[in-house]
């Protein structure tokens, strides 16, 4: 294998062991002798990875210390919602309603037969009362969910509202993508207009094919990140 392409490994392994939370905010990497044994490189290999590395906003090193891990996404299992899992894994996180409306969707009502739909908006802030991310959550107005605008959220918490009304996922998808902040994204996320945001457009019905909500989400880079898994261990 040529250098480049140990180099790449050297990199590739790394970030995956920092974005999958192995290697947690804080940690610090081993020593640049380890790594270059470890990987059968040079230790300015080693040196120019661990350069990569910065440059992609994962650690951080300081000359006669050793380098750093300073990305601070955490893994999460979205089933038990995104806030409960932020703070399953310590990660400080506070939850705003910003509103619960019955609207109408002609698409989703094409999709799925449903005339109305309720609108669930939140928004998720860190420690620093800094937005991570920003949530429209379109579930169908039927059975006990169609006077969620009078009664509101169970707990709090828009999984626990869907499990109690006997709603639950059992398969959909997921789209992600890049998309800059328009002016009123920004705003309530105390971010600059036009700042990258991924954008998570999920969509999950129960066994039978009927909705079970429709969300799009704008989640920070820096604090979120999506882990496929596919094929057997």
């Amino acid at each position: 294998m040529y250098v480049g392409g140990k180099k790449q490994k050297l990199v590739g392994d790394l970030a995956d062991r920092i974005r999958s939370g192995r290697l947690v905010h804080g940690a610090q990497l081993p020593g640049e002798h380890e790594l270059a044994e470890q990987y059968q490189v040079s230790r300015g290999t080693v040196r120019s990875a661990l350069s990569d590395l910065q440059q992609q906003e994962l650690i951080a090193t300081h000359a006669g210390v050793g380098s750093f891990v300073t990305f601070d996404g955490v893994p999460l299992d979205q089933r038990a919602g995104w806030a409960r899992a932020l703070a399953d894994t310590g990660s400080p996180v506070t939850t705003e309603l910003l509103g619960l409306t019955e609207v109408e969707d002609a698409e989703l009502t094409r999709r799925f037969a449903v005339p109305k739909f309720i609108l669930v908006k939140r928004l998720r802030r860190d420690e620093h009362s800094r937005g991570i991310s920003l949530e429209v959550a379109t579930v169908p107005a039927v059975g006990t969910l169609a006077d969620l605008p009078v009664r509101g959220l169970v707990d709090g918490s828009l999984t626990a509202t869907l499990e109690e009304a006997g709603r639950h996922p059992a398969s959909g998808d997921q789209w992600i993508t890049a998309q800059p902040l328009d002016a009123g994204a920004a705003a309530l996320l105390g971010r600059p207009a036009g700042e990258l945001f991924l954008k998570a457009t999920r969509t999950s019905v129960d066994p039978d094919g009927a909705l079970v909500e429709h969300v799009v989400s704008l989640l920070d880079p820096g604090r979120f990140s999506f882990h496929l898994t596919f094929g057997r261990p």
